[in-house]
């Protein structure tokens, strides 16, 4: 197994493929209870959450980071962090089931800058108010902090805040670096290019935090419920690097079965001065223990493993 070194980004990267949709009225969080893999009744003023959007088939069609945020007028409203490829056909689909619901939804992109935080700089600046624990919230004058899995060395948050707003004295830091500690962190996001590929579980997003299974409906709940508690997860989502260019939604081959994909990247970064690229890829579990996994074609080039920064069982039935 071939490690890439892992590298200490430092700085503030302006996240400009991110985009924030609102949710504001005395139900909004209620509806989206009904709607997200996520507990958003019991979401706390000092907490954030990831969760999943899916389809009536369980698969994914948005990922967020949502929280609890206090508008100027004093009404509370739900903010929902995503991929800026998928916000519209996601505002949109949301939109149709707000029905008499006491919600509004829109698009708060404009609104606001967020920026995504890194190393030991970061820390500097938020100082006190760097949340201590991961999916933590704090407030920052007008920002909103949140603290993120740690990449491998680097210590990673979110901070956002309305345009005009004075951003933290760190140093810039290229959007490329970002992305490369958000693989390493090994928190996938989906983008329009995997929207409705992925039940929650083939992304990992019952081991980090990503799922209540606690909570009351949602669509594609009796899919993510039933993978779950029969124990019929097959794919996993695995970090990668490779000695190629790879792009989200490429597909993956193994070598003992080339006529079917073995699975699919998820997100991918290109390295600095490398020909390396970092991915996170859903793969079949029982395409690991022997034989290769190819990028794009069972005759390109080979996927090297790498180590996520938490633990996945990869027990391989059937």
């Amino acid at each position: 197994m071939t490690r890439t070194a892992p590298t200490c980004h430092d700085g503030a990267a302006s996240l400009i493929d991110l985009g924030l949709i609102r949710a504001r009225g005395a139900d909004a969080a209620k509806f989206l209870q009904g709607q997200l893999t996520n507990d958003f009744l019991l979401l706390g003023p000092d907490r954030a959450r990831l969760a999943g959007y899916c389809s009536p088939k369980g698969r994914l069609l948005a990922s967020f980071v949502g929280w609890i945020s206090s508008a100027p007028d004093g009404e509370d409203e739900v903010m929902l962090l995503c991929s800026a490829d998928l916000l519209a056909p996601t505002l949109k689909r949301l939109s149709m089931y707000v029905m008499r619901a006491q919600c509004r939804l829109d698009d708060a992109s404009a609104e606001f800058q967020c920026l995504g935080l890194a190393g030991p700089s970061a820390k500097g600046a938020l100082a006190g108010a760097a949340p201590a624990e991961v999916w933590g919230k704090a407030c920052l004058g007008a920002a909103t902090v949140i603290r993120l899995p740690s990449a491998p060395e680097t210590s990673l948050f979110l901070w956002i805040a309305p345009q005009g707003a004075l951003r933290p004295e760190v140093p810039a830091m290229g959007l490329s670096d970002w992305h490369e500690a958000e693989v390493r962190s090994g928190i996938p996001r989906i983008t329009a290019a995997t929207a409705d590929q992925f039940i929650p579980q083939m992304l990992n997003l019952d081991l980090i935090g990503g799922v209540d299974f606690k909570k009351g409906c949602y669509p594609g709940q009796e899919v993510v419920a039933r993978s779950q508690y029969r124990g019929t997860v097959k794919r996993r989502c695995l970090m990668f690097s490779v000695q190629a260019q790879a792009r989200a939604g490429e597909e993956i081959f193994h070598s003992a079965d080339p006529d079917q994909p073995a699975g699919q990247v998820v997100n991918a970064t290109e390295l600095d001065s490398t020909s390396t690229t970092l991915l996170l890829a859903e793969v079949k579990l029982a395409a690991l223990p022997s034989g290769t996994l190819h990028l794009g074609s069972p005759t390109g080039p080979i996927l090297c493993a790498q180590s996520l920064p938490y633990d996945v069982f990869l027990g391989t039935g059937g």
